[in-house]
């Protein structure tokens, strides 16, 4: 790392504590979500600390390295989706703390990816639980955009969000129906579909 990034690191971390609430990161471990560090900074200062940012590939890598959650949500927002590579995203998704991290790294990175639908559906096919959250929330994204399956990705993803809406994870069951209620939205054809493969 450079002494250019390396202080724009530092100054991020610093800038954290104009934001921080207390009462929200409490909360956070209240509720059993812990962090290294954890400021309580909402999605939205970071959000517009992002797009004061920029898109900015090497500053992203740096700041998912800190374990800290704002760190960790703001690397997301700033890595330039184009650049993010299968072995970076590999790495990351072995990386995830917690179930906010996930959510935020779907929502503000992966859906966008080349690539994503194929990820989501080889994800949600997955034993592990980070893997599944993740691929449920990219396709019910991908389907609020209007992005429709072909016919081998539809069969797949209803065989698989049929057994998870019945699985013992809560989240796992909340991600999956999210994504039906998207995939219903895509049109009568495709509500139909879902309401046969759920009945069975």
């Amino acid at each position: 790392m450079t002494e250019q990034l390396s202080e724009q690191v530092k100054s991020i971390k610093r800038s954290f504590r104009l934001y921080m609430n207390g009462v929200t990161a409490a909360s956070m471990r209240q509720k059993g979500v812990n962090y290294h560090l954890n400021w309580g900074v909402s999605v939205m200062d970071l959000k517009r600390m992002a797009d004061e940012i920029g898109y900015n590939y090497s500053l992203s890598i740096e700041l998912w390295k800190e374990n800290i959650r704002e760190c960790k949500i703001l690397a997301a927002m700033v890595m330039p989706p184009e650049r993010m590579l299968p072995e970076v995203v590999d790495v990351w998704m072995e990386q995830i703390p917690t179930l906010e991290i996930a959510e935020s790294l779907s929502f503000h990175l992966l859906q966008y990816l080349d690539g994503a639908p194929e990820m989501a559906f080889r994800w949600i096919a997955s034993d592990r639980y980070y893997h599944r959250i993740c691929g449920y929330h990219i396709l019910a994204r991908l389907f609020s955009r209007k992005e429709e399956p072909d016919e081998r990705g539809i069969n797949e993803y209803l065989d698989q969000v049929a057994v998870a809406l019945s699985d013992e994870q809560s989240t796992i069951r909340k991600a999956a129906a999210n994504s039906l209620h998207w995939f219903e939205e895509l049109g009568e054809i495709y509500q139909k579909m879902a309401r046969h493969a759920i009945k069975h």
